[in-house]
């Protein structure tokens, strides 16, 4: 069992712990609950009260004597005998239950609306009656005095089923394009249905006629909420005559009296998630509303949060056991968890000894099991002495350190450092003296680091508190005072640097004002000094007579940023000079560099061209390559520009075309020459 607190309530979750598989034997069940604590401590209220995988609905009957869950997979229903606090019985369907509901006052009627648009009713013996609505349902309604089933589903309309005739009555036309949720109000059997626009439906039964229409979204967005989209109605309950709560896809709760069209109350969930399921609980006047992420309890008057659960598995549905302090879930997880909280009220008559037992808890608090144990971690053991024993059974490893036994830890501290009582005496000796001199009047403290800029902000509040009572207005708060930039003032990397370049540019009268700030330290030191001689402290304050006289004047600021640069440039030139010395100094060795297979050296005036190329502008590219002969621009018809890029040829290429022009010019030359050889001989010839 485990026990939870917030806003002093305390919550039992008496599902929580490990829990036996099904399929062992009781012998091994019972060396396992010997042998392992936590076993051995959990309880088990119901017998196997959990799913194979998933719980999507759970209810009780009305009569209190049994529950009823549904889950997959496959789809089945189960019914938990709360008098013999075990299953009852177990039912498997053809397909998911989308939602139910017990007609009986206990489990002999039962309808489920199946997520294949069937129907299906269930009697004692077991499957009775199936049948099917037009559209896909999403929740349905019971109305007692005409024995009618209402079914709201992706559809406008809202169909009847008869149960007394045994036929389907014609049906309800709403304005929405789909319904999600409806409820009938116990008292006078108003009928509503939640759209997925936003709008709540009221109807009468015994006229069919809609008597009101509440616009929730709108109601719904409030200046703190950020709504991307618009919000669906996902959650209805009536509570009395009067009022309604309504939950909305975007995680807001609103509580209306049906007299007035405005909420009494919103109530914001926070996380953004559509509220799955809204209970009253009448005996303290809570509202318990639950998305797939927290079940809220808070109050319905002033919407003052009561006290909140956050399971580690998403939540499906909530079901409050009816006049007690329990709660039951359904999630998406095999165990279905049973939560009690004994402020709601009682425990149930079939579990009463859970009074008794929180009783004794709450009179007789358990030491944890890290109450016998002290965390150290490795440079503890080592400053005790005790590194030797990593790994031994005397330690045991837990995240960055190990857990080790107090009575050991007290031991080895005593052995290591004796006087250890001397110095506890006097760290109270000293934190007694410091009392009593904090009733004196003090003297300014300053932090060890930056302590001009301490000092600058401690000269600013002064100014601020002068200024705001002549004002009269509110003080602003001081950064030493904060405890976020507390580490400013500690630690030494977060010293500022007055001598870097960008602070001398930034602050250029800082020169000025420092010297002044300098003596305030200086006396200040002293000061300290004469308290930490004489152990008293001097009456008064020091004279804060020299005031900081600030030249704002832009003539000054511009003088001292133009000194600032000169002894800036000063500081380059010297650093310059000395480099200079320095590569004078230094030896230069030749280096050597290796060439690519398939390439030749040509010189270094190649790769001093291409970075000049590189270094130039595109146009200037442009023109360049223009010039050479591998570019060329020219106008088109329609008013736009043509460029054309021949590629460059390198040597080699170069030196292959001569070549051929060589080898072909030998070639003509030879074809000519034999032509005239030919004509020569032809003339020569008789005919």
């Amino acid at each position: 069992m485990q026990v939870s607190s917030l806003n002093e309530v305390k919550i039992y979750s008496l599902s929580a712990g490990r829990s036996l598989p099904e399929w062992l034997s009781d012998r091994k069940k019972r060396a396992l609950q010997k042998k392992d604590v936590d076993l051995r401590r959990r309880i088990e209220l119901i017998q196997d009260f959990d799913m194979p995988t998933v719980s999507t609905k759970i209810k009780v009957s009305r009569d209190g004597q049994y529950i009823m869950a549904a889950g997959t997979y496959k789809p089945r229903i189960r019914c938990y005998d709360t008098y013999q606090l075990s299953l009852k019985f177990e039912r498997c369907l053809d397909s998911e239950v989308v939602t139910f509901d017990i007609l009986s006052e206990d489990y002999s009627k039962i309808v489920f609306l199946q997520c294949d648009r069937y129907v299906e009713f269930h009697s004692q013996h077991g499957h009775y009656y199936r049948t099917r609505i037009p559209k896909f349902g999403r929740d349905f309604s019971y109305h007692y005095p005409s024995c009618d089933l209402y079914f709201v589903g992706a559809s406008s309309e809202v169909y009847r089923l008869n149960l007394e005739q045994g036929r389907f009555l014609n049906s309800l036309q709403t304005d929405a394009s789909e319904n999600n949720v409806c409820d009938i109000n116990p008292v006078h059997c108003l009928f509503a249905t939640g759209a997925a626009e936003g709008k709540v439906e009221c109807w009468d039964p015994r006229t069919r006629h809609r008597v009101g229409v509440l616009d929730c979204a709108l109601s719904s967005v409030t200046a703190d909420t950020e709504i991307n989209d618009l919000p669906s109605i996902s959650a209805l309950k009536f509570n009395g005559a009067l009022n309604m709560a309504v939950g909305t896809s975007t995680g807001q709760v609103l509580l209306y009296d049906l007299r007035s069209s405005n909420p009494l109350i919103v109530k914001d969930h926070q996380y953004g998630l559509p509220v799955k399921s809204i209970q009253f609980q009448d005996h303290l006047d809570l509202i318990i509303s639950a998305d797939s992420r927290i079940i809220k309890m808070w109050n319905r008057d002033t919407g003052k949060i009561f006290t909140s659960m956050e399971p580690e598995h998403d939540i499906n549905d909530v079901c409050l056991y009816p006049n007690s302090g329990m709660l039951l879930t359904a999630n998406e997880a095999p165990k279905m968890n049973i939560y009690y909280i004994p402020v709601l009220g009682p425990a149930p008559r079939w579990c009463s000894f859970l009074d008794n037992l929180t009783e004794e808890l709450e009179e007789n608090p358990e030491s944890t099991v890290y109450d016998d144990y002290k965390f150290v971690t490795r440079k503890d053991l080592e400053n005790l002495g005790l590194a030797h024993l990593i790994g031994s059974p005397m330690l045991r490893a837990y995240m960055h350190g190990f857990f080790m036994d107090i009575r050991l830890y007290h031991k080895v501290k005593m052995m290591v450092n004796p006087f250890a009582y001397e110095e506890y005496r006097k760290e109270k000796i000293r934190q007694k003296i410091e009392e009593t001199r904090a009733q004196r009047v003090q003297l300014k403290k300053l932090p060890k680091v930056n302590k001009e800029l301490a000092l600058k902000l401690i000269e600013e509040e002064e100014e601020q508190q002068e200024a705001s009572r002549k004002r009269k207005q509110k003080n602003l708060p001081n950064i030493l005072k904060d405890d976020r930039f507390q580490v400013m003032f500690e630690n030494p990397d977060f010293q500022v640097d007055e001598k870097s370049e960008e602070f001398r540019l930034l602050n250029p009268l800082v020169s000025k004002i420092s010297e002044k700030r300098k003596k305030k330290l200086k006396i200040l030191e002293q000061q300290e000094a004469q308290e930490q001689e004489e152990e008293e402290e001097p009456e008064g304050k020091p004279s804060d007579a020299e005031s900081s006289e600030s030249s704002d004047d832009e003539k000054g600021w511009v003088e001292e940023v133009r000194k600032q640069r000169k002894l800036l440039r000063q500081e380059e030139k010297v650093k310059r000079q000395e480099r200079f010395k320095e590569d004078q100094q230094t030896s230069l060795k030749p280096q050597f560099f290796e060439i690519k297979a398939g390439e030749e050296f040509r010189s270094f005036k190649d790769s001093a061209k291409k970075q000049k190329l590189i270094k130039k502008t595109l146009e200037d590219r442009l023109k360049l390559e223009e010039k050479l002969g591998t570019l060329s621009v020219s106008d088109t018809t329609v008013g736009s520009k043509q460029v054309t890029f021949r590629l460059k040829k390198s040597e080699q290429q170069k030196k292959q075309q001569e070549a051929e022009k060589q080898h072909h010019q030998e070639r003509k030359n030879l074809r000519r020459s034999a032509g005239h050889l030919k004509n020569k001989r032809g003339r020569g010839r008789p005919f």
